[in-house]
C-alpha cells in the first residue's frame, strides 16, 4: 500500500485553516523531512490558504534547520 506524502501537509493545513496556528507551530517543529516542509511552505503560498507570518517565519527555520549537515550521529 503506497503512502500518502501530503498526509501530513494536510494535517497542518487543517490547523492553520481552523485558527490553531500555535499547534501548526509545534507540528512544524517536529516534521518528519524537509520534502514534508517544502510540500507545506508551497500549500501555503497557494490562493485561498492563510496568511500567518509567524507561521512562515517558523517554517523557513525549520527547513534550514533540517537541511543543515549533522554535526554529529546519534549512538
Amino acid at each position: 500500500m503506497a503512502k500518502n506524502n501530503n498526509e501530513w501537509t494536510l494535517k497542518v493545513m487543517a490547523l492553520l485553516k481552523s485558527g490553531n496556528a500555535q499547534a501548526a507551530i509545534g507540528q512544524i517543529k517536529v516534521a518528519p523531512t524537509v520534502a514534508d516542509l517544502k510540500r507545506l511552505q508551497a500549500a501555503l503560498l497557494a490562493p485561498g490558504a492563510p496568511r500567518l507570518p509567524n507561521v512562515a517565519e517558523v517554517l523557513v527555520e525549520q527547513i534550514a534547520l533540517q537541511s543543515a549537515p549533522r554535526l554529529h550521529r546519534a549512538p
